[in-house]
């Protein structure tokens, strides 16, 4: 599509060649084919790797060499763009060349390797691929694009692949969906239990690497990144963007918040909750009851400091 009509399909301005055409959106993707949403001021990105830049106003001057879509809305411009580039799945149909006790619904140029079990009622869409040695358990959906390496096992009614919750108000405050243009990559020796949800990357890849253990009802958002060995004990959820470290521990019932980045080696205690970074490996522990927000801040803040507070008023060990 060219710069031009996306930039009236999105509401955006546009400095620049209208006839750039564009194949796609991505944040690591690097391509004169793409467009880049860049939100704040940039760092660490040289805007002249993609096709164009969607930003605000602000910060337009970033960018002295680049096309630019300029929008009063970034967001809801960046939303409008990812249904752009959507894509719908042809409906699946049944695959005769598996044999098995079990249903299987396959979309169109699914690649599956030797030795693959399935139980009832498993769907693959479109363009997955899967290696070998992978077992399926029941009631399974695959959704398009999903990556699947060899010696993984995926327990009865996981879903892989499925559209991420990001969403942005338009201009009458209703609610619009941001399409979920990336896909999931699993690496060998994963295994997934029962009832989990992994969402598929906005515009880049969701990616748990190889080892990674995973208990029953645990919830993986998008643009999320597993190290390699790490385990994850039931009911935790992992927001969107987080990178977890590798031969991470993470208890059951753990909530983490969006974009946390953790070292290696870090132990997560049981329904914990974390809302920073862990640059340090160790074990963290993350539990306070809730309170209002504006009372928990000022709580916390000198929770904190305590043991600051006790060495300066050399107070001794109770």
């Amino acid at each position: 599509m060219k710069l031009g009509l996306i930039a009236k399909k999105i509401n955006a301005d546009l400095i620049g060649d209208i006839n750039k055409e564009i194949h796609g959106v991505s944040f690591k993707r690097k391509s004169k084919k793409n467009i880049i949403y860049i939100s704040n001021a940039p760092k660490d990105i040289n805007p002249n790797e993609y096709g164009a830049v969607l930003t605000s106003f602000e910060n337009k001057d970033y960018f002295p060499n680049s096309n630019i879509l300029i929008s009063k809305n970034p967001k809801l411009s960046f939303a409008l763009l990812t249904s752009l580039f959507s894509t719908k799945s042809s409906k699946a149909k049944i695959n005769k060349t598996f044999s098995s006790d079990g249903d299987i619904f396959c979309g169109t140029n699914v690649y599956i390797g030797s030795n693959f079990t399935y139980g009832c009622n498993v769907i693959i869409e479109d363009d997955v691929k899967i290696g070998d040695n992978v077992a399926l358990g029941h009631n399974i959906c695959i959704h398009k694009g999903s990556i699947i390496g060899n010696n993984v096992t995926i327990r009865s009614g996981s879903i892989i692949g499925s559209e991420g919750f990001g969403n942005t108000f338009d201009y009458e405050k209703k609610w619009l969906h941001i399409n979920h243009l990336g896909k999931v990559i699993i690496n060998d020796g994963v295994v997934i239990g029962s009832n989990c949800t992994i969402d598929r990357g906005t515009v880049d890849d969701t990616i748990i690497h190889k080892g990674v253990i995973m208990d029953n009802q645990i919830h993986i958002g998008h643009n999320v990144e597993i190290g390699e060995y790490t385990a994850i004990a039931a009911k935790t959820g992992i927001a969107g963007s987080c990178v977890i470290g590798k031969r991470n521990l993470i208890g059951g019932m753990v909530g983490i918040v969006d974009h946390i980045v953790t070292s290696d080696d870090v132990t997560i205690s049981a329904t914990s909750t974390v809302n920073k970074n862990i640059p340090e490996s160790g074990v963290y522990t993350g539990i306070f009851p809730i309170l209002r927000h504006s009372l928990w801040k000022r709580v916390a803040f000198w929770v904190t400091k305590l043991d600051k507070i006790i060495k300066s008023l050399n107070i001794n060990k109770l």
